[in-house]
């Protein structure tokens, strides 16, 4: 049985500075073996965390695409940002990979995709929809979310979005082992999913991030 966090990411995040190590120590103190890496705009991370974790690594990468972002997971090769939604699904399948949509209609969230008719529209691509999200402040986004999974028939997903080793834990999924992407659907769709809301100020720690990564630049 794996005790998985489907949404998680690292210092290649522009507001994570997670590294490597605290992240594998987090989730071994927290029971959690599976996880999701889902780094902003590239896969490297989680490609080369896969090789030096000692428990599962599904390789994604959340995409910005000109309506919000999109999680491909399985992945084998990063996709670019700010291509239109059908080329970034179409490069997901052509990889042989998951769409998921992660933290749909957070209305705090600038990435989130809130666009319900552009939702609607391309379903039928769509694998799996994150319904609960640690940094979803709301309860009643995750609410929508899960409507929307269930109005579709689509697998639902969770995770901390975590970009803090705090923050491993507050999401586990208790699910089947899986060899592949056919496998993690099955598995998934039978899983129990717990979890708990991440504070406010948790927010600080990606704002703090983003704009010591920022100043590096300039």
């Amino acid at each position: 049985m794996l005790n998985a966090d489907l949404h998680v990411h690292t210092h290649h995040s522009i507001d994570s500075c997670m590294s490597y190590d605290q992240l594998i120590k987090a989730c071994q103190k927290k029971g959690i073996n599976c996880i999701a890496l889902a780094d902003h705009g590239t896969t490297l991370g989680a490609r080369e965390l896969s090789r030096m974790a000692p428990f599962k690594v599904i390789i994604c990468e959340e995409v910005m695409t000109p309506f919000g972002e999109i999680m491909g997971m399985f992945l084998r090769e990063d996709i670019p940002d700010k291509i239109s939604i059908e080329d970034t699904i179409r490069c997901i399948k052509e990889q042989n990979g998951l769409v998921c949509i992660p933290h749909p209609f957070d209305r705090i969230r600038p990435s989130a995709f809130r666009n319900l008719e552009k939702l609607e529209s391309i379903m039928d691509s769509v694998d799996i929809i994150e319904v609960f999200n640690s940094r979803s402040l709301y309860p009643a986004t995750d609410k929508k979310a899960a409507e929307l999974a269930k109005r579709y028939h689509k697998i639902m997903s969770a995770g901390t979005d975590a970009h803090s080793p705090a923050e491993i834990g507050y999401v586990n999924i208790e699910m089947n082992d899986f060899s592949n992407s056919s496998e993690f659907l099955k598995s998934l769709s039978t899983a129990r999913i717990s979890g708990r809301k991440s504070s406010v100020l948790i927010h600080l720690i990606s704002t703090t991030a983003r704009l010591r990564k920022q100043n590096k630049k300039g």
